[in-house]
């Protein structure tokens, strides 16, 4: 996994905003259809190459050839079927938050005002049933093989320093999930984790850093208003060594985590603080973390890390951009909250990223908008930074790196890559000024 060595690399949570014409194809004539996998070859190539023109350094795939985060493995798994919802065991209508504010919810259920932006038919297609375990849960690797060649050949023509895929952990798997076939959530759980595995395996097998998605161990808190901190503290601690053995005999540095508080776009008044969870989080086999720093309920647990050590050699990915508000950060405030962690965690400790994915929770020209505010606000966190860590090396901007000779450590032979890109940011250029 690339360390943020001479500049800060940026990378995101996952999912992108699918083109129309895919969406549709897939919701129409399914993810195997002749036409859906063309346009999902192309809208893999064409979403590789603008995060790279973009400034991310980090890319995916968008999570193209998925449904919803967690339960597109309803699509990979055997032993599991989709029925009509009991209500009664629906845990997304539930909770403090909407125990606190009945009414907002209320109306935000009736207005589809709880997400930002529903058109992705495939995405949402997914909930309409209910998932329900009646046999033995087996993988099958058709899917994940297709988007890791779809992602290859995507990177070949849009070379970037790395890519990620994303991939559900067992605890989120087990969001609304039904069971007739387990003895017990323990052998429902491990059976999840052993097939979950193949994978996470094939992923880290092709060369790509490996993302587990684990959105539910915090939403946790708020959806199970029965819990106190001791009992909850025991489900997420459990829920992380089932993750562990998911992942055991797999490459730590392979490895990232992804841990957020569920993107709704609600009052969030009673997300669990990260400093609860935060040694828990911190016990998952993987080299970075990532954790959400850029809304205004977790924006301040910066200081956490004044107290909390991040282990050797770890790397944390706050969020620096959000899906929580369509007003685009301002780089220099996304380079403010990045020097916040490397002025307490270290620069080449720091890849600056996204609270969430994008997909379905913000409109396409804002989250777009958003990772280039990223890149930019990255740059000049980039500046400031190894000017203060070394006053006498001049800061080698990208431009004259590209002209100069190739930097050793250029990932994919692309010059300066491996140096610190300074670029002016997209913000101020005359270009963007008088577009805007």
């Amino acid at each position: 996994m690339q360390r943020s060595i001479d500049r800060i690399l940026t990378t995101h949570v996952g999912a992108l905003q699918r083109p129309r014409e895919l969406s549709e194809a897939m919701a129409a004539e399914g993810e195997w259809s002749p036409a859906a996998l063309e346009l999902l070859r192309v809208g893999v190539s064409d979403v590789v190459g603008r995060q790279e023109a973009t400034g991310i350094d980090i890319v995916d795939d968008g999570e193209f050839g998925k449904t919803i985060w967690m339960w597109y493995v309803r699509d990979r798994l055997d032993g599991i079927e989709g029925r009509d919802w009991a209500l009664a065991s629906e845990p997304l209508l539930r909770g403090r938050d909407r125990d606190q504010f009945p009414g907002f919810y209320a109306w935000a259920d009736a207005n589809s005002r709880l997400f930002g932006y529903m058109e992705d038919s495939y995405f949402w297609g997914s909930i309409v049933t209910q998932p329900v375990v009646t046999g033995p849960v087996r993988y099958r690797p058709e899917a994940v093989k297709r988007d890791i060649a779809n992602l290859k050949a995507a990177l070949a023509e849009h070379p970037a320093a790395e890519a990620f895929m994303p991939v559900v952990a067992p605890a989120s798997i087990e969001v609304g999930l039904a069971n007739e076939h387990y003895g017990s959530r323990d052998d429902l759980m491990r059976a999840l984790a052993d097939a979950i595995r193949e994978e996470y395996k094939a992923i880290v097998d092709a060369g790509f850093i490996l993302q587990v998605d684990d959105a539910w161990v915090p939403a946790a808190w708020d959806r199970s208003p029965e819990y106190d901190l001791d009992s909850y503290r025991r489900y997420a601690s459990e829920s992380i060594e089932v993750l562990n053995h998911a992942l055991a005999g797999l490459p730590a540095d392979r490895i990232r985590y992804h841990l957020c508080w569920g993107s709704w776009h609600g009052p969030h008044a009673n997300d669990v603080p990260l400093a609860h969870i935060a040694d828990i989080m911190l016990r998952v086999n993987a080299g970075a973390y990532l954790v959400e720093a850029a809304n205004s309920r977790h924006e301040h647990e910066y200081h956490l890390w004044e107290d909390v050590k991040l282990p050797d050699g770890k790397i944390l990915i706050p969020g620096v951009v959000t899906h929580a508000t369509n007003a685009i950060e301002h780089p220099e405030l996304v380079a403010e909250r990045i020097q916040r962690y490397t002025d307490r965690l270290g620069a080449e400790n720091i890849i600056a990223g996204a609270d969430c994915g994008f997909g379905s929770r913000i409109h396409p020209e804002l989250g777009w908008a958003k990772l280039a505010a990223l890149a930019d606000g990255a740059a000049l966190a980039s500046s400031r930074t190894w000017k203060k860590l070394d006053q006498n090396r001049p800061f080698r901007t990208y431009a004259a790196a590209s002209q100069g000779s190739q930097d050793s450590r250029a990932p994919c032979g692309r010059p300066g890559y491996g140096a610190a890109r300074s670029r002016v940011p997209n913000w101020a250029t005359p270009e963007r000024s008088a577009s805007s």
